[in-house]
This record gives C-alpha cells, structure tokens and sequence, in this order.
C-alpha cells in the first residue's frame, strides 16, 4: 500500500517498493513465526534488502552471525535527520522575518522574494519528491526556501492582521503533533486501508475545492467562492488541520513500518522530509484560521 505522503509513496516504505506495508500477503517459504508480511524475512525477488550477505560467511565458518544494522534506518535518524530539516527551516524563517520588513513601503518587495522562495521550495519539493533516492541537499534546499516564505507570510499576519499570531500557529502545531502521536502509540488511531482511503478521497476533494476556490479568485477577483475567508474559510481551515493530523498518523505508520522491517538509512531523510511537509500545511491552515478570525474585512 502506498502512503498519502508524496514523498513515501513515491520511494518511500509501502509494499509497492518492497519495504513494508499494511497487511501483506504472506510470502512463499515464510515458516518461522513472525515472517508473515515481512519482506525481510526471506529471500524474495524484486527486493534487494531481502538476501542474507553474511550466509556464505555463517556456512565457512560454521556459527551464525547477525546481519549488520549500521546501514538500517533507526529512529534517532529520523529525529536528528527530522530536527535537522526544521531547524534550517526555522532559521531561514527567522532571519527572512528579521530581514525583510513587511511595512507599507517595504511590502510589496518583501512579499515578491517570499513567493519567488515559495515557488522555488515548491518545486525542489517536487522534484525530490519523484526522485528514487532521498538527496539531503535537495531536502534542506526545500527547507531553506520554505523557510524565507513562511518567514514573510508569518511576518505580515503578525505585524499587521494579529499580533501573537505565529506563536500560536506555532503553539497549535505542536498540540496537534503531540496529540496525534499520543493517539496513535495508545492505539486510538488505527492507521488501515479504510483510513488511508478514507484519507486520501478527502484530501483530494479538498485539494481539488481549494484549486477552484483559487481559479475563481485569480480570474474573477476577490476571495473566489469563499472558500478561505469568512465562516466557509474557518471551517475548510479546520478540515485542513484535521486532514493534517491524519497526514501526521501515516507518516508515524510508514515510520515505524521503515524501521520495523530494515529500510535503508538513506530513507530517514525521506521521513524528515516528509513530516516536515506536513507540518508546514498544519502550521499554515492555524494561520489561516487566526488571520480570519483577527481580520477587520
């Protein structure tokens, strides 16, 4: 099963690709207890990470040795690969904040490097996103660009709309990430084909809303059909933070999956990347909600 993640699903842990997956069918010669859906487990064709290297050597010498771990992906390397990823964007964020001033008469300047970096950190999320093999330079380019665009909009929500209002964004992030990872280890959440399908229809329902409502506005003036102002904006921005927290639930899964089930090192900047992602949409759609409930229009 692939993730609703662009980026897992494109190369990171679903069964498509011979990591892991929900509920995979047991493979032929699983035996031992515990090897049923598990790639790993025994030799398979198609997966490179399923042959023993070691089974001559354990033959020759005539005891058995595990397998080496160092090249597996663990979960320190998804936390320092994850924390590494935000601080840069953090940084960058901060110092477009403190750089790029967002008065009446630097405003308009301030908000064309913001979309420039927008649509730069767009598109290297894009293209690692179709890449094979994660490129940690790639990701932390992302994280960069993304970082002088959220730094701006952050900037003029709150100097000139509501005051505190990153902050909070911030603040209601962090509740939502804690909230859902609680759920999700105490088993509240149970991450399965229905939810994932369930999933994916309402994220791209909304994506597909959203494109309207923007098509509208760009070609018709105004706020389009409404959709990201007024009550209809505060609702779609509730939706789009509940969308994120199950954003947030299939990544924990295709997470611990990785991990579970020995994928490659090199996939943990993929999960940094790919939390990081979700993350931004959940920080931006809080920040959506306070600008609307603070705006004077």
């Amino acid at each position: 099963m692939r993730s609703s993640n662009p980026v897992f699903s494109r190369r990171g842990f679903s069964r498509d690709n011979g990591y892991a997956g929900f509920n995979a069918a047991p493979q032929a010669g699983d035996a031992a207890v515990g090897t049923q859906g598990n790639p790993y487990a025994q030799p398979q064709a198609g997966n490179p990470y399923a042959q023993n290297p070691y089974a001559q050597q354990d033959l020759q010498y005539g005891a058995p040795q595990a397998p080496a771990t160092a090249d597996r992906m663990t979960m320190d390397d998804v936390l320092m690969r994850t924390g590494t990823t935000l601080g840069v964007l953090i940084v960058t964020a901060a110092l477009a904040w403190a750089t790029l001033p967002v008065d009446d008469a630097n405003i308009s300047r301030s908000y064309g490097i913001a979309i420039g970096a927008g649509l730069i950190g767009m598109v290297l999320g894009l293209v690692q996103s179709f890449k094979r093999k994660a490129s940690p330079a790639l990701i932390l380019a992302y994280a960069a660009f993304e970082g002088v665009f959220l730094g701006v909009v952050s900037s003029v929500v709150d100097n000139r709309i509501a005051s505190g209002a990153a902050m909070q964004a911030v603040l209601g992030t962090m509740a939502v990430f804690a909230a859902v990872l609680v759920a999700y280890k105490a088993g509240w959440i149970r991450v399965n084909r229905r939810f994932v399908g369930f999933v994916m229809a309402a994220a791209l329902g909304f994506i597909a809303l959203m494109a309207i409502n923007l098509l509208f506005a760009v070609f018709g003036g105004g706020d389009g059909l409404g959709f990201r102002s007024g009550p209809l904006g505060i609702l779609f921005g509730v939706i789009g933070i509940l969308l994120g927290a199950c954003f947030l639930a299939l990544d924990f899964k295709q997470v611990e999956d990785g991990i579970a089930y020995g994928a490659p090192r090199e996939e943990s900047w993929l999960a940094a990347f790919g939390l990081t992602l979700t993350l931004v949409w959940i920080y931006m759609e809080f920040l959506r909600i306070i600008a609307i409930l603070n705006s004077n229009d």
